[in-house]
């Protein structure tokens, strides 16, 4: 089973989030995972793209800024179109995770885009599938605690650096979505 975490991070938190992702993807002796970042002009390298091509799922990372996806992550969506014509990425997994500064920040917005890219390819998509941490007694580190359920959401305050955040709890949610991804991923591949 090949994974492909591709992502944009603008400063470096989004980056932080994408590899507790791959992390947790690595866990999975069944899982063969490539992380992709994609660069300052909004590129990857065309053995990346072959990689994408050849995997049965790809999650999608972005930073969200002004309510959406980063402009370097759209041009490497738009550049996807080349796949959309070949349905190269037909009937593939997809996920997807996003990063902002405020708790809210309109993340939802970015995991939309996410979820609109993937069906515009015929990709079938994989929300978090667990609950979130909304009792009185939840902890900002605890799994889920921003209460994502269509995919990943972290919150980094705009003046941590990226030791400080993304949270434990964010991270420890990355990973555990990562599960959940090789386990959609592997179910699919049975049925």
């Amino acid at each position: 089973m090949k994974i492909a975490v591709v992502f944009h991070s603008g400063y470096g938190h989004t980056k932080k989030l994408a590899n507790a992702v791959f992390e947790g993807l690595k866990a999975h002796e069944s899982a063969t995972s490539t992380l992709i970042e994609i660069n300052e002009d909004g590129e990857i390298t065309d053995d990346e793209w072959g990689v994408l091509d050849d995997a049965g799922a790809i999650i999608f990372g972005s930073p969200t800024y002004m309510g959406m996806v980063s402009w370097q992550f759209k041009k490497f969506a738009d550049a996807s179109s080349k796949r959309w014509f070949e349905d190269t990425w037909r009937n593939k997994l997809a996920g997807g995770f996003t990063n902002s500064a405020a708790m809210n920040g309109d993340k939802h917005s970015t995991l939309h885009y996410f979820i609109t890219l993937a069906m515009q390819h015929g990709m079938v998509w994989a929300g978090m599938g667990m609950k979130a941490a909304n009792t009185k007694d939840a902890k900002r580190d605890d799994i889920n605690y921003v209460g994502a359920f269509s995919g990943l959401m972290a919150q980094s305050p705009q003046d941590a650096s990226v030791e400080e955040s993304p949270t434990q709890g964010d991270l420890d949610t990355a990973r555990a979505y990562a599960d959940r991804i090789v386990e959609v991923t592997t179910t699919w591949a049975n049925k």
